[in-house]
């Protein structure tokens, strides 16, 4: 593939964006898949996933390398994503599954890549074997490896919600939190929980590598929230309307630079160039913050007053910047809201102004859901179930991505911290509704589909 036309002034504009305003990408993914993978045995279905890990992404962080040095533009992390575990793995038990976690652990150290994706399972209507298998697992799964990233899809606009998975992963974040207590809890930041899961997906923890996609692609993930915020306070007091069009020309920019990396690392890893997501992904970065951008626009305080109609206004702008840069956008594609990884959703959590129900009606505008927020480690699986329920209710109904990764931090009270650093960040403990749910989560079987999902 070719490499755009890049003009002059743009490159110098990007450079400037990079050195005063964190503009980076966050992520270049290849996705690989393991449908060929399959054997008899445990063992040499492992080494099956190893060698074609190992052999698939063997060049993917020194292109990343190269291309950070021939532009200069940063790339934070280099991730893969593979077929849903689940789905290959078949009629194994938990502990065979295990090894699997651990054979993907093992082949991610050997590539030098920073996560790998897919340890997971679509369960929205109902569970084949090896999803059960998976799911059990995921405690030991996650608390053994370090690098692997599980994602479990339990809803659907189309299918509608399994519930008895919804109360099955309750129970499953609350083991995986007491495994990683030592580390407070952090199995929980390597597990998601999704409705309408995209897949295409460069992002973690949810990214898997969708059966309809090639046997390699490459999928990016740009950043750039400081960007976005230091355009809007240089405007200053401009109309709403003035604002959206500011916000989608910059967009723009920042997908235009995605375009220009994945476009480069196709070309030279000789892989199918997939999809740009240009989500807003923060870090705990000063500067680099969604609720920055909020705030800029004019609010007081993230989580105050107009923060979901702010949220609506940028959301609905950077899809429309981006999809004028290229035409190869998907994944998730519009502003991330995790806590734990946005300086200014921390210290509007630590201020008492955000809270998870504010969190909640910001996401029916937003591209994911309730992300990376620590509630206290007492919170009962059922709670937490009807915390999942409420967030991927709002997914199915307006036929869009949520999701929910939560993190029980056991040991941890309100007004306590978990600290992961690097992306990860660190978060004030929540409070959280502890009226429980109990009976509705274990009435069990399946929310039905909304009738707007009749559209064939």
């Amino acid at each position: 593939m070719n490499t755009m036309n890049i003009s002059q002034s743009e490159i110098m504009e990007t450079i400037r964006m990079i050195e005063d305003e964190n503009l980076d990408i966050r992520t270049i993914t290849m996705g690989i898949s393991l449908l060929d993978c399959g054997a008899d045995t445990t063992e040499k279905l492992c080494q099956n996933i190893y060698d074609k890990i190992t052999t698939s992404a063997k060049d993917l962080v020194k292109t990343g390398q190269e291309i950070e040095a021939k532009y200069g533009i940063p790339i934070i992390h280099k991730r893969v994503s593979v077929t849903p575990i689940s789905l290959i793995g078949g009629h194994r038990s938990p502990e065979d599954y295990v090894k699997i976690a651990k054979t993907m652990d093992k082949a991610a150290k050997e590539v030098g890549i920073n996560f790998i994706g897919g340890y997971g399972a679509l369960v929205e209507k109902g569970y084949i074997d090896g999803a059960r298998s998976l799911i059990k697992s995921l405690p030991q799964a996650l608390a053994e490896t370090d690098m692997v990233c599980s994602s479990i899809n339990v809803a659907s606009t189309k299918a509608g919600i399994n519930m008895d998975a919804v109360a099955q992963m309750g129970g499953i974040i609350k083991e995986t939190a007491e495994l990683t207590k030592d580390q407070d809890s952090i199995g929980c930041a390597k597990l998601v929980v999704f409705a309408n899961v995209p897949n295409d997906n460069p992002f973690m923890a949810g990214a898997f590598h969708g059966v309809g996609e090639p046997e390699r692609v490459i999928n990016v993930g740009v950043s750039g929230p400081g960007v976005v915020a230091a355009a809007i306070k240089k405007a200053g007091n401009c109309s709403i309307n003035e604002l959206a069009e500011l916000i989608k020309r910059t967009a723009f920019k920042i997908t235009r630079m995605g375009q220009l990396v994945a476009s480069e690392a196709s070309r030279m890893l000789n892989v199918p160039f997939g999809i740009v997501d240009l989500s807003l992904a923060p870090t705990p970065a000063v500067g680099d913050s969604v609720a920055y951008i909020l705030e800029a626009m004019g609010l007081e305080n993230c989580g105050g007053p107009g923060t979901t109609a702010c949220l609506a206004l940028l959301n609905d702008a950077v899809k429309k910047g981006g999809v004028m840069a290229s035409s190869q956008v998907g994944g998730l594609s519009g502003a991330f809201i995790p806590v734990s990884e946005d300086a200014g959703m921390i210290e509007a959590a630590e201020s008492g102004c955000l809270r998870i129900e504010k969190l909640e009606a910001m996401t029916a505008v937003c591209s994911v859901g309730l992300d990376m927020i620590a509630i206290p480690g007492d919170t009962t699986a059922e709670v937490i179930s009807g915390i999942i329920a409420d967030e991927i209710s709002i997914g199915v109904i307006n036929t869009k991505t949520t999701a929910v990764r939560v993190i029980p931090a056991v040991g941890k009270k309100v007004g306590d911290h978990i600290n992961y650093g690097g992306l990860l960040g660190r978060a004030p403990i929540m409070p959280v509704n502890n009226a429980s749910p109990a009976v509705f989560i274990h009435r069990g079987g399946r929310v039905p589909a909304p009738i707007h999902s009749l559209k064939n």
